[in-house]
């Protein structure tokens, strides 16, 4: 039986959780304007749950803002000796001078994009663009002398060292996630020629070079220019036959119309075209690291969240940006393992490795990752499912590159399906499938659109933000829902044993203590007002949650709601209810009273422990708090004053004639004092010999003291088996169990199922890894 005041306040208090988010000045970017907002208000305390957070990295990770930086163009490298080929000499030279291949590399750069120029009054022209790479490419053109001055419907106007060039443009083949480029079909007025101008990702340029055409001189610059952070771009071109193009335009319109696999002849159409490329150049993007990324990823892992990135760049340029922000430690601490392939066999033997590779290293402090591209991962997840998600759960920290919307969306559920807490955080259309997938959605308000911010839970306008919104509103959250609906359990099953126990002595005949109106007035104004007011309750300050994040173990193990913690307040229910119907009958049993008085005196007897209860759960007071818990106790006799003064109300000089007992007062007195009494017995003893770290850390806040630090988590011996079984693809490599650290002062029944493990010590450098963690995965 589910009390229906539960839902109520529920419902009501998640809805503050939510406006709490909202009006969090410290969540505002004043940058862009933007502040925090909450769309869910159903999932505020799961955010004090998430073990695995997937995030994106370009504008989640990154800033966004894109700014030419290098480039290699025909086998010549620009930029690597100034670290700015906009003002490498050579390249300026090569500009002035007209050379073909840098006016051919800078042609593409300025309209093979999507690009609109806007020209002001003044003259300045501006550029509206879709994505920030072409925004930087044709930025970087224009600074070059090739500048993109207007696109009228179809007609292109390039501006290049003062001299006016007309193209028509024919047809743009779309960028998608699966092909990996974009390309546009342009008609040079002057010449007369029909040209195709590509660029995108090496693996989807390189190899439909022409034949004959050496790329070993483009694959060594994009290897030189990925381990320093930047994104890269292959930049080629092909002439057309007019005949030629004519024939394919007819297939890519009849495409374009279709109705049934349209996205699947869209892409065969334009594979016909994208073939026999003359690769230009490789152009090099700076994506600077947002502020604070680092330092909150640091503090997130020390909270024992596991994190993925999950990106579409190269994995070089991936791992560097890891590294950069403190996903993964640097050598000698940390250990990347890449797992990789073309063909089953290959990735079967990378994955053991792998694997073997990570139970060996688990007897060792470091900070071990895995890397793996969009191929292998492919092949991993339909053939190698089981293997990957133990390589998964072994790993605090994974690198995804290369993959595809739809791959991280099946990265997601295959961590729920292991029964984790996941949180997925991106910024542009293509994590939208990610961030639904997940059991918690956050969007950043980036330069990509609102796409990801409109689909998510919660939207943020920087990732730093999310360590206040898990760290902070996600643990108070918890920590008040477990309270509320525990308590809400606690109050109405305070009222039925007394209802129950009053049947044995009335003969089981059937007619209730309290009449209706007081059963009503119950849950609606005499218990209702303070626990709502408990939204307000901070366990502990927020400079000292955010100081030492590895308090939020307990929220992910469960320990305050759990069937432990449940039974706790069952217990105290039906103990409370004891003394309340023993100390009323004990006391106007023998006289000469009328059910009413009893009723009374019982119900009375109930607010007065529920006013203490709550002020004896409640950790920081406020003057609204006080205000709700004593003023709702006198609001109760004010309710049942004024009902007493109405004759025809039942309830006729009741109350006044109560009140005006001794003997009324001693009951109450006796109630509270028997009711609290053991509470405050065991509450000292908690206190005094088996403190938690939480309340070791409360002590220090009262008493103005030093807060303690609790140091890094480091990585622990887990408790794996050494002997790896080779996997198998026919036969299923049987699990290990694995195990999560258990509180030492926590209860043993917790919100999963936990096995034995070390207990856990905050000062002792230790970590979510460092004990074994059973999970049953589900098999797909």
């Amino acid at each position: 039986m589910i009390p229906i005041s539960i839902k109520v306040s529920l419902d009501l208090v998640k809805g503050l959780y939510a406006k709490f988010i909202d009006w969090d000045n410290e969540m505002f970017d004043l940058e862009t304007d933007t502040p925090a907002h909450a769309a869910n208000t159903a999932i505020s305390e799961d955010l004090g749950q998430v073990e695995y957070i997937l995030t994106d990295k370009t504008g989640t990770l990154t800033e966004n803002k894109m700014v030419f930086k290098r480039c290699c163009i025909s086998g010549i490298f620009y930029g690597n000796e100034s670290g700015d080929a906009l003002r490498d000499v050579e390249l300026l030279n090569a500009v002035s001078g007209g050379s073909p291949d840098v006016v051919r590399f800078l042609t593409v750069m300025s309209i093979c994009n999507t690009v609109i120029p806007m020209q002001s009054k003044s003259g300045s022209i501006s550029y509206k663009a879709q994505s920030q790479d072409e925004d930087a490419l044709v930025r970087a053109a224009a600074g070059l002398h090739m500048v993109f001055v207007n696109k009228n419907a179809n007609i292109l106007e390039i501006n290049f060292n003062g001299a006016i060039i007309h193209y028509d443009l024919l047809d743009t083949l779309e960028f998608s996630s699966d092909r990996k480029r974009m390309s546009v079909v342009v008609k040079d007025r002057k010449s007369g020629k029909f040209i195709l101008l590509a660029k995108g990702a090496d693996e989807a340029i390189l190899p439909y070079a022409r034949a004959g055409q050496q790329t070993r001189t483009f694959a060594e610059a994009i290897e030189q220019y990925a381990p320093l952070g930047l994104r890269t771009l292959c930049l080629a071109w092909r002439e057309l036959n007019e005949d030629e193009y004519r024939e394919w335009s007819l297939i890519f319109k009849d495409a374009n119309s279709t109705l049934v696999d349209r996205e699947w002849r869209v892409a065969e159409a334009c594979q016909r075209l994208e073939h026999d490329l003359e690769i230009l150049g490789v152009a090099a993007i700076e994506d600077r690291l947002q502020e604070g990324v680092p330092e909150t990823i640091e503090t997130l892992r020390k909270a024992g969240i596991n994190f993925w990135m999950l990106t579409g760049d190269k994995q070089n340029t991936a791992v560097q940006i890891a590294l950069s922000c403190n996903f993964v430690s640097p050598e000698p601490k940390g250990q990347i393992l890449l797992v990789n392939g073309k063909t089953e066999d290959e990735v079967c033997r990378s994955l053991e490795r792998v694997l073997l590779t990570m139970k060996i290293t688990s007897s060792e402090p470091k900070d071990v990752a895995f890397v793996i591209d969009g191929w292998a991962l492919e092949i991993a997840l339909k053939h190698y499912r089981k293997a990957f998600t133990e390589l998964a759960i072994l790993s605090r920290t994974a690198i995804c590159c290369r993959v595809t919307p739809s791959q991280k969306a099946q990265l997601v559920d295959l961590i729920k399906s292991c029964e984790y807490r996941t949180l997925a955080i991106g910024d542009g259309g293509n994590d939208v499938r990610m961030i639904q997938q997940a059991d918690i959605g956050v969007g950043i308000s980036g330069r990509e659109g609102l796409q990801a911010a409109r689909a998510a839970d919660y939207s943020i306008g920087k990732f730093k933000f999310l360590k206040r919104l898990i760290l902070v509103h996600g643990r108070y959250s918890y920590n008040r829902t477990a309270f509320l609906s525990q308590y809400s359990f606690y109050k109405s099953l305070l009222i039925c044993f007394i209802q129950i126990f009053f049947s044995f002595i009335s003969g089981v005949s059937g007619s209730s203590l309290f009449n209706s109106v007081s059963l009503m007035a119950y849950n609606v104004f005499y218990t209702s007002i303070p626990v709502l007011v408990s939204v307000l309750d901070k366990d502990l300050s927020e400079r000292t949650v955010l100081q030492h994040p590895q308090i939020l173990f307990y929220c992910q193990a469960g320990r305050l709601l759990n069937p432990s913690t449940f039974a706790g307040w069952f217990g105290r229910s039906l103990f409370h209810a004891i003394i309340v119907f023993v100390a009323t009958v004990h006391a106007y049993a023998l006289e000469k009273s009328e059910i009413e008085e009893l009723s009374m005196v019982a119900l009375s007897g109930c607010i007065w422990l529920q006013a203490f209860v709550v002020a004896f759960e409640t950790n920081s007071f406020t003057v609204l708090q006080h205000l709700a818990i004593w003023g709702n106790l006198a609001g109760f006799y004010i309710i049942n004053w004024i009902v007493s003064a109405l004759p025809s109300a039942g309830m006729y000089t009741i109350m006044f004639r109560l009140c005006g007992q001794p003997s009324y007062w001693t009951t109450m007195f006796v109630i509270v004092a028997a009711g609290m009494a053991p509470l405050l017995a065991l509450k000292y003893f908690r206190y005094t010999y088996r403190s938690s770290k939480i309340n070791i850390l409360q002590q220090a806040e009262r008493l103005g003291g030093p807060i303690l630090s609790l140091g890094n988590i480091e990585p622990q011996p887990r408790s794996l088996e050494k002997d790896v079984v080779p996997l198998s693809i026919t036969q299923p490599k049987s699990r290990n169990p694995v195990y999560e650290p258990l509180l030492s002062d926590s209860p043993n029944a917790t919100r999963r199922s936990f096995g034995s493990g070390t207990p856990f010590d905050f000062f002792q450098s230790q970590s979510r890894l460092s004990s074994s963690y059973s999970r049953n995965c589900k098999d797909n």
